[in-house]
C-alpha cells in the first residue's frame, strides 16, 4: 500500500507543477533587480509562458519596479505606469500572452539598463524545423506550430485539473 501512495503522490506533484507554472527571479542566478545585471541577455535565455510568475528582489531604499507600456520602456519614462511595485520582493503573475515591460523608476537607473522586456507565450506553441530535398538540395525552414492538443481545442490546464481530481479520489479510496 505504501508504494501505491508514493506513486499517487508523485503523479499529483508532477501534475500540480504542470498547472502552476514556474517562478522566475528576475536576473537570477547571477543577479537580482540591480544595476549590474544584463536583463536583455537574462530574458533571452528564459521562456516565459502563461501561468509563470516574475519575482523581483531588490533593496527598497535604492530601487523599485514600474510596469509601463512600450513607449515608457523605450523612453525610460515611468510617469504613466500600469503598476508600481515597492515591496522589494514583488511577484508579478504572467496571466496573458503578450509583451510586458518593466523598468526601475528611480531616475537614471532605467537609462543605465535597469529594464526588462518579457515575452509571454502559450505553453502549447513550439518551433519545428521542416526540411525538403536531399543532399545539397536540402532546404529547411522553421515554423511556429501549435501542439496537437491546442489545435484540437483541448484546454491542457483543464486536463491537468481533471488528473489532479482523479489522483485525489484515488488517495481518498486508499485511506
Amino acid at each position: 500500500m505504501g508504494a501505491k501512495v508514493l506513486i499517487l503522490v508523485t503523479v499529483a506533484v508532477a501534475m500540480l507543477r504542470m498547472v502552476l507554472g514556474a517562478s522566475h527571479t528576475v536576473g537570477a542566478p547571477a543577479g537580482s533587480w540591480d544595476q549590474q545585471t544584463n536583463y536583455t541577455l537574462w530574458a533571452s535565455r528564459t521562456r516565459f509562458i502563461i501561468g509563470d510568475e516574475l519575482q523581483f528582489q531588490y533593496s527598497t531604499t535604492v530601487h523599485n519596479v514600474v510596469e509601463v507600456r512600450k513607449a515608457g520602456y523605450d523612453a525610460c519614462n515611468s510617469s504613466s505606469p500600469i503598476a508600481t511595485f515597492l515591496t522589494g520582493n514583488d511577484v508579478v503573475p504572467l496571466a496573458a500572452i503578450g509583451t510586458r515591460y518593466f523598468i526601475c523608476g528611480v531616475p537614471g537607473h532605467c537609462g543605465a539598463g535597469m529594464k526588462v522586456q518579457v515575452n509571454v507565450r502559450l505553453k502549447a506553441v513550439r518551433t519545428v524545423q521542416r526540411c525538403r530535398g536531399t543532399g545539397k538540395r536540402l532546404r529547411c525552414r522553421f515554423e511556429t506550430v501549435l501542439s496537437s492538443a491546442t489545435t484540437a481545442g483541448i484546454d491542457q490546464s483543464a486536463v491537468a485539473r481533471l488528473g489532479l481530481a482523479v489522483v485525489a479520489t484515488g488517495l481518498m479510496l486508499f485511506f
